[in-house]
C-alpha cells in the first residue's frame, strides 16, 4: 500500500537539544563541542554498552527539533506526532513545557500528544502529574524508564528489574487511573511478565507496550553474552513470542510497532548515510511483526518511527515502508493499515481531546 494513502500519526518521536536542556547525554554533546575530534573517535570515550545501544552517536550530540524531523520525513506525509519523554534530568514537567513550546504545526506536522516522564514509585508522583497537566493540555500520559537487562553489557535504564510490580510503584499507579492517563511501558523482553501483571491489576489504565518490548540480541550478538548463536536467538524469540501472547490477552494493552530498527536488537549498523534496504528489514522484522499482528490484531497495534534513535539503521520512510509491507503480507487490509498508522493512536492517545 502506498504510504500517501494513510493519514499517519507518528506515535513515537523524540525531540531534544542536549546543549540547551538537561539530558542524560548532555555531557557527550558538550564534549563534542569542546573537543574538535571526529565523532567516531569521540564515541570511543563512552562505555561500550552505550556505543552499542546508539549505533551512531551523531544525533545525540546535537539538537533534534521539528525542522530536523521534517527533513527526516522526506516525501512521507505525517499529519501529527506523539512526543515521548527522553532522558530529561531535573524537574520532569519542564520537558513537557519545553516540547509544547516547539514550533510544531507551522511547516511541520502538528504536535498531537505529549507523553511525559514520571515515576509512579516517587512520593511526589501526584504533584508531578498535576504539573505536567498544567504545563500543557496535550499531556495525556507518562513513561517511566524501567528497561533493565540482566546482561551487564546491554545498556539498562533502571538499576534492577521488578520496578513495575514494586509496592510503591503500584500504589502510585492508581493516580493514572484517577486522571484517565495512559502509561507507556518500555521494557526489555524479559520483563514482559511484569507488564502483564500490571495490566491485570489495572485494567482501567490504557497501557502501551513500546517497541514490542525490545528483545535485545534477537537479530545478532549484543552485550557480553546475548544473541551469540542462532540457537540463543531462537530461544529469545520463542520466549518473547510466548510472553507477548500472554500480554495480548489483556484487552486494554496495545502494542507499539516502533523501535524495530534499534541497534540493540542486533541489527548490523551500516555505514553512515546508507540505510538498510527495506527488503532486508522486511525479512528481518517479519517474524516479530507477523506474530504481533496475529495476537494484537488491527485494533491494538500503533506505528511510531522512534526517530531519531532508529536512524542509524534506516530512514524514516524505510521504517514505515517495512512495517506496512510486513503487515500487508500478513493480510492487513488498507482500512486496517489506516488504524495501525493513525486511527489507533488517535484513540489511545486521545488526540482529538488535545487543545
Amino acid at each position: 500500500m502506498d504510504l500517501t494513502d494513510l493519514d499517519i500519526i507518528d506515535a513515537h518521536i523524540h525531540q531534544w537539544d542536549p546543549r540547551a536542556t538537561p539530558r542524560a547525554f548532555s555531557k557527550l554533546a558538550t564534549l563534542s563541542r569542546l573537543l574538535p575530534l571526529p565523532i567516531d573517535l569521540l564515541a570511543k570515550l563512552a562505555p561500550p554498552r552505550d556505543r552499542q545501544f546508539v549505533g551512531d552517536p551523531t544525533a545525540y550530540t546535537r539538537a533534534y527539533l521539528p525542522a530536523d524531523y521534517r527533513a527526516d520525513l522526506g516525501d512521507t506525509s505525517v499529519d501529527s506526532v506523539v512526543h515521548i519523554e527522553v532522558e530529561w534530568h531535573g524537574w520532569r514537567p519542564d520537558e513537557t513545557r519545553w516540547v509544547a513550546s516547539l514550533p510544531f504545526g507551522v511547516d511541520t506536522p502538528a504536535l498531537a500528544t505529549i507523553i511525559g516522564s514520571a515515576d509512579p514509585a516517587a512520593t511526589d508522583f501526584a504533584a508531578v502529574l498535576d504539573a505536567h497537566q498544567s504545563a500543557s493540555p496535550r499531556f495525556h500520559g507518562v513513561r517511566s524508564m524501567v528497561a533493565h537487562h540482566p546482561d551487564p553489557g546491554v545498556k539498562s535504564f533502571a538499576p534492577h528489574d521488578g520496578a513495575l510490580t514494586a509496592p510503591a510503584f503500584l500504589h502510585g499507579f492508581e493516580q493514572l487511573a484517577r486522571r484517565g492517563l495512559s502509561f507507556d511501558a518500555w521494557v526489555y523482553s524479559g520483563q514482559l511478565p511484569e507488564v502483564t501483571a500490571l495490566a491485570e491489576r489495572f485494567p482501567e489504565v490504557a497501557i502501551v507496550l513500546d517497541h514490542l518490548a525490545t528483545p535485545a540480541g534477537i537479530f545478532g550478538a549484543v552485550g557480553k553474552h546475548t544473541g551469540r548463536t542462532a540457537a540463543e536467538r531462537q530461544h529469545l524469540f520463542d520466549r518473547w513470542r510466548d510472553d507477548l501472547t500472554d500480554l495480548a490477552a489483556q484487552p486494554t494493552v496495545v502494542a507499539k510497532v516502533s523501535g524495530l530498527m534499534m541497534p540493540i536488537l542486533g541489527h548490523p549498523v551500516p555505514p553512515r548515510g546508507t540505510p538498510t534496504p527495506v527488503a532486508t528489514l522486511v525479512d528481518r522484522i517479519g517474524p516479530m511483526l507477523t506474530h504481533a499482528w496475529s495476537v494484537f490484531g488491527a485494533d491494538r497495534l500503533i506505528w511510531g518511527s522512534n526517530f531519531p534513535i532508529d536512524r542509524p539503521i534506516t530512514s524514516l520512510t524505510g521504517a514505515a515502508e517495512a512495517v506496512a509491507t510486513v503487515l500487508t503480507e500478513a493480510g492487513a487490509s488498507p482500512e486496517e493499515l489506516r488504524k495501525v498508522f493513525g486511527g489507533n493512536a488517535n484513540r489511545v492517545y486521545r488526540v482529538d481531546s488535545s487543545a
